[in-house]
């Protein structure tokens, strides 16, 4: 998902597509504490350990780590389950495809969109394997040699 004029980036899970192939992405809301909006805000959320899981007819994000506002009388929890906002159709579609395809979901990015609302851009992934990942990073390495390689040449 390519970012618009006024959405950047607070957490990227920069490993997630070194580790899984992702055939589909999803927006999702987040449902937010005051103080852990003011966390993203300061860009320090930390996305690399998180998934998604599915609990009471829900899907929420586990092992997000959002550290605690320094001055704020009432702080939240840093590494607390967070409920996703989605409609109910595309949560019934994400936990069958968890349940019968073996798929995880796996959080790409958080975002704030054009008007102010924090976002979390979900990967439907499935696991590479060794191999997968010996293969991807040779296709990235004759890529960047084959565009030096032209470089020079046309140099």
């Amino acid at each position: 998902m390519a970012l618009r004029g006024t959405e950047r980036y607070v957490a990227q899970n920069r490993r997630a597509r070194h580790d899984y192939h992702i055939e589909e992405s999803i927006e999702a809301g987040m449902q937010l504490a005051g103080t852990e909006v003011k966390v993203l805000r300061k860009g320090l959320a930390s996305i690399n350990e998180a998934y998604a899981t599915e609990r009471d007819g829900d899907i929420y994000l586990v092992n997000s780590h959002f550290p605690e506002y320094p001055s704020a009388r009432f702080n939240h929890e840093p590494r607390r389950l967070r409920k996703l906002l989605l409609r109910r159709r595309e949560i019934n579609r994400l936990m069958g495809a968890i349940k019968r395809d073996g798929i995880t979901l796996v959080p790409l990015s958080i975002y704030f969109n054009a008007r102010g609302f924090a976002k979390l851009e979900l990967g439907l992934a499935k696991g590479k394997r060794k191999a997968d990942k010996r293969e991807a990073e040779k296709q990235r390495d004759w890529q960047r040699d084959k565009a030096r390689i032209m470089r020079e040449r046309n140099a």
